[in-house]
């Protein structure tokens, strides 16, 4: 829920300004020794061992193009191959920094169809479109990735293939293999791996604890909506117009495309006592890190009246301001404004990852993504939160990315609301109602998935017939 203004923060990620200080082309000297390329094409791959320890593999990566002209690093894939540890755990992977940009890197796990005995797993990197490209003759700068078992149990690197535990510095090293437009250019896999082999299987998400809710209710009043933890709202305060009232009997239930959605609808007659606002929120504070995702329907004109209010509609985790500046606050948010508001004059879609603020005198610590133009329509959200980064993605693409700085200190509820900002969009006293619709929520804890996986898992439960399902422990 946000309040009045929207304030830029005053904490700053120094990740952007090295990049663009350092650039991509300062290039370290390589050591000649006997760890040459297997394979030789457009790519090499360096490798300094970040740590040796028990609690985290920290493969340290740099990428060089050693072609003759510029390659688009979504193109590029490197492979890191490992021994699973007994009881084959699932594994987590992090990028601590890098100079592309740590939203810039991406990290997925898969199995590899022929097992050694000295890998059966690898981590496959790769990079978005927003990582650009490589010009030749220059190299990724550093990439100072990390991986760890979910349970955070100890973890042996002594039987990975692509470990080295003497290489202190970065050199070329051939134990990493390195794709470019799909034919490997680099390195040598574990014998009997082939990195380009489609059957290759990548690892799906585990079975981590999940809330899964399609929103198959037959009214607001519905017993199954509290029994499954959630809240519609009906007391008064903020955000919003002064003297406006939560009404939970404008929150309904329909068939859409062969889904039930959740219908929020907030109307006004030009007065705080003529308006009515909705929202609804789970009761239980449990949610952190992880993958938060919905589904959800923008309106830019009302189902009837004139246009013009200063609406928000939103998506959004949030947990309480315990004390004005609190350090251990956290709120997360997809707000759209569909006619402008906090001196925005037209539509405008806000991502906003929170650290703190006080109310009075309003004082704000936040970082935000903007995007100025009109979301009318359905979209897919998706947040991630791990112990890096916040990410937002809208349909498919990375909308935003936030520093370390914002992560949670404390769980969450997820909350859906629909609310005014103020009267001074539209003077008419004539009715008017907007709708802000929800297909599924959904939440993995302690997990990051892309929205594929996001997409599939979802797909999986209404296939199963599942329409809820929390398995989300208590805080």
């Amino acid at each position: 829920m946000r309040r009045k203004t929207l304030t830029r923060s005053a904490k700053r990620s120094l990740t952007c300004a090295v990049a663009a200080a350092l650039g991509c082309a300062g290039l370290l000297a390589l050591p000649s020794n006997a760890a040459a390329a297997a394979a030789v094409g457009d790519l090499t791959v360096q490798y300094h061992a970040g740590a040796t320890g028990s609690d985290q593999a920290e493969p340290w990566l740099k990428v060089r193009n050693t072609g003759g002209s510029a390659v688009a690093l979504s193109e590029v894939k490197i492979r890191y191959y490992f021994k699973s540890d007994a009881g084959s755990p699932s594994y987590r992977f992090a990028c601590s920094w890098a100079v592309q940009g740590c939203g810039n890197v991406t990290g997925t796990f898969g199995t590899l169809a022929h097992p050694t005995a000295t890998a059966d797993r690898y981590l496959e990197i790769g990079f978005t479109p927003g990582a650009g490209s490589l010009a030749a003759g220059a190299d990724t700068g550093d990439l100072q990735l990390r991986f760890h078992r979910a349970d955070w149990q100890p973890l042996n690197q002594s039987d990975d293939y692509s470990f080295g535990a003497d290489r202190s510095t970065y050199a070329n090293w051939p134990k990493v293999t390195a794709q470019l437009d799909g034919a490997t250019v680099w390195g040598t896999a574990p014998e009997g791996n082939d990195p380009t082999d489609p059957t290759d299987p990548t690892d799906p998400p585990g079975d981590g604890a999940t809330l899964f809710d399609d929103f198959t209710y037959r009214a607001y009043d519905d017993p199954k909506i509290s029994a499954n933890g959630w809240n519609v709202r009906s007391n008064s305060g903020g955000p919003g117009v002064p003297g406006a009232t939560w009404d939970p009997r404008n929150v309904t239930f329909a068939s859409s495309g062969g889904n039930t959605v959740m219908n929020l609808e907030t109307s006004t007659a030009g007065t705080g006592a003529s308006t009515e606002q909705t929202e609804v929120l789970t009761k239980a504070m449990k949610f952190k890190n992880g993958t938060y995702a919905a589904r959800v329907k923008f309106s830019d004109a009302p189902r009837g009246g004139p246009d013009g209010d200063h609406l928000v509609q939103t998506f959004f985790t949030i947990n309480d301001l315990k004390a004005p500046m609190a350090d251990d606050y956290a709120e997360y948010d997809f707000e759209y404004l569909p006619n402008g508001g906090w001196g925005e004059p037209s539509n405008i879609l806000y991502t906003t990852s929170w650290e703190t603020y006080n109310p009075d005198p309003w004082q704000a610590v936040n970082q935000h993504t903007e995007s100025r133009r009109s979301y009318a329509g359905w979209h897919d959200l998706v947040l991630t939160i791990d112990g890096s980064s916040i990410r937002y993605y809208v349909d498919g693409q990375l909308f935003g990315t936030h520093d370390a700085a914002y992560l949670p200190e404390r769980p969450m509820s997820i909350n859906f609301n629909q609310w005014l900002i103020d009267l001074t969009g539209q003077s008419s006293t004539t009715p008017r109602s907007y709708d802000q619709q929800v297909d599924y929520v959904l939440h993995v804890k302690d997990q990051v998935l892309t929205p594929e996986q996001v997409s599939a898992k979802v797909a999986g439960y209404r296939a199963a017939g599942t329409a809820f399902e929390d398995t989300v422990p208590a805080a």
